[in-house]
């Protein structure tokens, strides 16, 4: 086997695990800290975790499978590749921030919730730094500040939800 079809096949594997981890995390979160904000309810935030552990899983498996049907050099196997493991991945990302619910009082498992998001998301920006040969400092530093935006703005939204509907 050529090395770029290696690489071809690869890429789709790719494409799904860095899609997948960085959207199941930011999203979730988003969620998480939004619903919290504007209900404080358990059930509104385990809800919402699992409804973007399904839904918002599989809309995203679609639109990176339309990304990659319309590049040139795509493969019908790195297409489908990149399909199924960004639904997987998210899907198992974004299932995770369960856990902290199940075993932690609300508020505790939200702040549990983000410090499993910072980990998983600092992981994934050493470990993508590494692969380009380049430092893990401003890589993780970046994606941390795109969550931190993502979190404070859900929260922002969550409270003025809450306020604008007196509940």
């Amino acid at each position: 086997m050529a090395e770029n079809e290696v690489t071809e096949k690869s890429r789709g594997l790719l494409t799904g695990v860095f899609f997948g981890t960085g959207s199941g995390v930011i999203t979730t979160l988003g969620l998480i800290v939004g619903l919290f904000a504007g209900t404080e309810s358990m059930a509104a935030v385990m809800g919402g975790i699992l409804v973007i552990a399904v839904s918002d899983s599989m809309s995203d498996a679609f639109g990176i499978h339309l990304s990659e049907e319309a590049r040139p050099d795509s493969t019908t196997h790195s297409v489908w590749m990149a399909t199924v493991v960004t639904f997987l991945t998210k899907f198992f990302v974004a299932s995770t921030f369960v856990l902290p619910l199940l075993v932690l009082p609300l508020q505790q498992a939200v702040v549990g919730c983000v410090l499993w998001g910072i980990i998983v998301l600092t992981l994934l920006s050493i470990f993508i730094a590494r692969q380009q040969g380049q430092a893990a400092w401003p890589a993780v530093a970046e994606h941390l500040g795109i969550a931190t935006v993502v979190i404070v703005l859900s929260w922002m939204v969550g409270l003025g939800v809450h306020r604008w509907l007196g509940v």
